[in-house]
């Protein structure tokens, strides 16, 4: 009888019967887990207290006007979403203090001829820093410069408009780029340490 007949019905007769033995394979404890997720002990790992963050308007020393509003409130907008602080108003509640100044403003045009302008660029450039106010040192300096480009009309009024919402575009990279690089910051174990203990007599342990 040929080899490949033996083998045939081999598998026909007997592997059923292996199938129903009650034989089961089983992997035990967590498999790999693809993106590089920390393993459950990470994972569980306890974490301290979320510090809280006080952010002051933006101090602006540029010519060009109304834009420490906006530019606080991008950025108190962009940190609150971040998750890795909690934003309050209150210095005096705060464990963190950052002071943001905007310091230039430029609009150098990027499609020009000899008699006409016709599309040009905003750059804003801030500098923040920011402050552990339970130790009173700087912790982290930051510069930022976004950027937004327009064209430009032959209405001057409809030109401003414009500008405008460059500037506005600017602002909310600017206030994007500072709350993704203190949050990283801060995940890289360089939380302010919680406060010390009161002592009884409502002085701090040293």
């Amino acid at each position: 009888m040929p080899l490949a007949l033996y083998f045939s019905l081999f598998t026909f007769y007997f592997l059923p019967f292996t199938a129903g033995c009650g034989y089961q394979f089983r992997v035990e404890g967590a498999g790999p887990v693809v993106g590089g997720k920390p393993s459950s002990a990470q994972a569980d790992k306890p974490k301290g207290p979320t510090p809280k963050l006080a952010i002051a308007p933006f101090d602006n020393h540029t010519f060009e006007p109304n834009l420490e509003q906006k530019f606080t409130a991008y950025t108190r907008r962009e940190f609150s979403a971040g998750g890795g602080v909690e934003v309050v108003n209150d210095k005096v509640a705060a464990d963190l203090f950052m002071k943001t100044q905007i310091v230039a403003v430029s609009t150098p045009s990027l499609s020009f001829n000899q008699s006409a302008t016709f599309e040009q660029r905003v750059m804003v450039t801030v500098k923040a820093t920011v402050q552990d106010l339970r130790q009173g040192k700087e912790i982290w300096a930051q510069q930022s410069i976004g950027a937004g480009e327009f064209f430009l009309t032959n209405d001057l009024q409809f030109n401003r408009v414009l500008q405008n919402r460059a500037l506005e575009q600017a602002g909310r990279q600017i206030a994007a780029d500072l709350a993704t690089r203190f949050l990283a910051h801060l995940d890289q174990g360089t939380k302010p340490p919680a406060p010390a203990p009161a002592k009884p007599d409502g002085g701090t342990a040293k």
